[in-house]
């Protein structure tokens, strides 16, 4: 309990609600470094990723910083760790629907 008490006063622990359209228009900024991992939660939560098309998670997520045929990575910025960022990997199959998803920080 004493743990969890603390990691929620350092604001590590966040209750951000999915936004897509925060998600596409966010902008690195010293207010909003982890509005993104802050999102996370609630976008695993409320949103089935595997199974959806390229196209599907464009509609929901934006361009990706970095894609190919078979993945799109989306910068996460700062996680609240130090100075660690991270990244959004959604992998593809052939027929470009999603078959699985993680998210890398570091």
């Amino acid at each position: 309990m004493i743990i969890l008490i603390g990691f929620a006063l350092k604001g590590n622990i966040t209750h951000e609600r999915f936004n897509s359209e925060k998600w596409k228009n966010w902008t690195e900024s010293e207010t909003e470094w982890s509005l993104r991992w802050d999102m996370m939660n609630s976008l695993r939560k409320t949103h089935e990723l595997n199974g959806k098309t390229q196209t599907q998670i464009i509609e929901l997520l934006g361009e990706p910083e970095s894609k190919t045929n078979s993945e799109f990575r989306y910068y996460l910025g700062y996680s609240k760790r130090g100075i660690n960022t991270g990244s959004l990997t959604i992998k593809f199959s052939e027929n470009r629907k999603v078959t699985d998803f993680s998210v890398w920080q570091g």
